[in-house]
């Protein structure tokens, strides 16, 4: 049996129902047709070994040019898996995303525009002054004894010092973990300890929505069990004091005072590591994903080229926190590496109102938009009049990352805020795969709503049933991979065997993704959610995310969130919390509603066993739903709830005990 019961609302919507963009920046796009991709793709794939160096050759500057591709072997049986990209080669990743582009003439482009929470509070970083400030950071990195191979902890909130770190690090070949700063205390201290971090990077505060956030604070909670720490830097945000340690701690513009701009870039070996990211510890311990220098970069800058129809004259805004994979290759890497001009935001999208993106929008004139469906969902909550009262005729492209976008999202976003103009590219890929994988290319891809489309150059997706045998079309199994492509992880830091064991062992010889998938009639992929997330209701397997997507296609609803638990005579049933749209008011029809909407879009057998009309559901600052928290309250099993300190909002949890215990 497959991983996936047949039973998707993909299947059941008109499977025809495609979307031609028309939009003027198309007539630009890098790839015109769907035949151009097809050929460039199959190349990547049956030429892989030249199609990719003259890739790296053509978009990257090297010190040693490689004339080595890829070597790999995936043995899972015997315990041999690795893989390189590049090995004889060298460079530096600040060189290609700085140097470069000044050398090239775009010194006084802006590289980052910064806007703060406060409307007020903004900076456009030219890319001199960029490697000006990268550099001065990079020398005071040095002076506090940082070199090549050291680790170092970044923990700060979406200000202009964050890419500066993070840049400096990779300047002087020192590895960086960034730790999102919505983690704990607790968090902090388990990413810190697992890769021996010499020196941390911290700011006094964040400012996000309004409220102020007392990082250092929570810094110093974490630092007494942190013995591999030597110094600590200190950004200082706003004028609130804080603790600063004798000896221990150093202002940030005390650091780099007086130290020279110039600070020659080290010469990495291709396979160097460039950072760790430890993945959001949802569900387990959280793993340290490792990074390496050449084939990541060339990965995230492709991607963003083609992907985004880079063009030299747009606004681009990923709303992501560089805390997070999407941040550090759709912000930073990927963007500058390209010579673009990339937008951080450091507040929220509704904050000081829910039209706050579509006011950065019009006053910045983005082109182009990449976003996650869970922040479009909590837009549509407000209203669709708030995106009306700014001017988006700016954006060319939308894109969606982070999860399956419901078919319903994905036309209220193409109409409302593309006008039925802008090409939604619904990416799919992982903290792991370091950068976008499946996706549909502006200009030469019909879209789908809710699939994401094909899959990017060099990458070979296969859908296998749980006996490693390959899917038939639209029959839902598990996605693995079938080659390296040059963004994927090498390992996970200080254990390979737990990279071998997650990623590995599923299926022999692939890398497997740990989603559900599958491949309709015309090769298109429609992502199913987890295949953790997948529930075995009376023998029938059905994903959560398919559930979830009957509910939001409701009209009333605008957000949903359904999860399993136990249940005696079919197994497993379904719990659903469902946040209906502002001006809704609850009445007992509602759950009859949204009851029969399953049985429709689905089938009686995924009707939830109970639903909730909710007024928030538990978030990360990332906007993550936590199921693992939804589940236990599903249970009533609230005494062991685990670490809720990265919620954006903990008193949601409180509220959702006492409506199930009063169920």
């Amino acid at each position: 049996m497959s991983n996936f019961e047949n039973l998707s609302l993909e299947n059941l919507m008109h499977e025809d129902r495609k979307i031609f963009p028309s939009h003027e920046s198309t007539k630009r796009a890098h790839v015109k047709t769907l035949g151009e991709y097809e050929s460039i793709y199959q190349r990547s794939i049956d030429e892989k070994d030249s199609f990719w160096i003259e890739q790296a050759n053509e978009r990257l500057s090297w010190v040693v040019p490689p004339t080595i591709a890829c070597r790999y072997e995936w043995d899972a049986k015997n315990r041999n898996i690795h893989h390189t990209w590049f090995e004889d080669g060298s460079l530096n990743v600040t060189y290609n995303c700085l140097d470069r582009n000044i050398e090239k003439g775009l010194g006084n482009k802006t590289a980052i525009i910064w806007q703060g929470d406060n409307d007020i509070d903004q900076k456009l970083i030219t890319y001199k002054e960029l490697h000006l400030a990268v550099s001065k950071c990079a020398n005071a990195l040095k002076a506090q004894n940082i070199g090549k191979g050291d680790r170092v902890c970044i923990y700060l909130p979406m200000i202009p010092e964050l890419a500066i770190a993070m840049l400096a690090c990779a300047r002087i070949g020192a590895i960086h973990s960034i730790v999102f700063a919505g983690f704990s205390s607790e968090s902090l201290v388990h990413r810190i300890n697992d890769s021996s971090c010499k020196l941390l990077i911290c700011s006094t505060n964040a400012i996000r929505g309004g409220k102020i956030i007392p990082l250092k604070e929570i810094v110093d909670e974490a630092l007494p069990h942190t013995p591999s720490i030597e110094r600590v830097i200190v950004v200082k945000r706003s004028e609130e004091s804080c603790e600063m340690m004798e000896n221990r701690d150093i202002w940030y513009h005390d650091a780099i005072l007086g130290l020279s701009s110039d600070c020659p870039p080290v010469t990495m070996n291709a396979e160097d590591p460039l950072f760790i990211l430890y993945t959001s510890g949802s569900t387990g311990k959280p793993k340290g994903v490792v990074h390496t220098q050449a084939g990541y970069l060339l990965h995230v800058a492709m991607t963003h080229y083609y992907v985004f129809d880079l063009q030299e004259d747009d606004i681009y805004w990923c709303t992501a926190d560089i805390g997070w994979i999407t941040g550090h290759s759709y912000v930073i890497y990927g963007p500058l590496a390209n010579g673009a001009t990339s937008l951080m935001f450091e507040g929220t999208p509704t904050w000081p109102t829910p039209g706050r993106f579509w006011q950065i929008v019009e006053k910045y004139k983005v082109t182009k938009f990449y976003t996650a469906p869970t922040v479009i969902r909590t837009i549509i909550s407000h209203g669709s009049q708030w995106p009306k009262e700014y001017d988006l005729g700016s954006l060319r492209i939308l894109g969606s990352v982070g999860e399956p976008i419901n078919p319903e999202v994905w036309v209220w976003y193409y109409e409302t805020i593309g006008n039925d103009l802008c090409p939604v590219v619904d990416t799919w890929w992982q903290t792991e795969t370091g950068g976008i994988m499946i996706t549909p290319l502006p200009g030469s891809h019909p879209l789908k709503p809710g699939s994401a489309s094909r899959p990017f150059f060099g990458v070979s997706p296969i859908i296998l049933r749980s006996d490693g045998s390959q899917c038939d079309v639209n029959e839902g199994g598990s996605l693995c991979i079938r080659l390296p492509w040059p963004g994927i992880m090498r390992t996970t830091w200080g254990d390979h065997n737990i990279f071998i064991d997650t990623y590995f062992k599923t299926f022999n010889n692939v890398y497997s993704t740990g989603d559900g998938c599958r491949k309709d009639k015309d090769n298109d992929y429609w992502l199913l959610g987890r295949i953790d997330d997948v529930v075995n209701i009376s023998g029938h397997r059905i994903g959560t995310a398919e559930v979830e997507s009957a509910i939001v296609s409701h009209e009333w609803v605008a957000e949903a969130a359904v999860v399993p638990v136990p249940d005696d005579i079919k197994g497993q049933a379904l719990v659903a919390f469902v946040i209906l749209i502002k001006g809704i008011e609850i009445n007992e029809d509602i759950q009859e509603l949204l009851v029969k909407q399953v049985k429709h879009e689905i089938g009686s057998i995924a009707i939830p066993k109970k639903i909730y009309i909710v007024n928030a559901l538990p978030k990360t600052r990332s906007g993550k739903i936590m199921r693992r928290i939804l589940r236990k309250i599903a249970v009533k099993e609230v005494d062991c709830l685990g670490d809720i300190s990265t919620l954006s909002d903990p008193s949601v949890v409180d509220d959702l005990v006492k409506l199930v215990e009063m169920d």
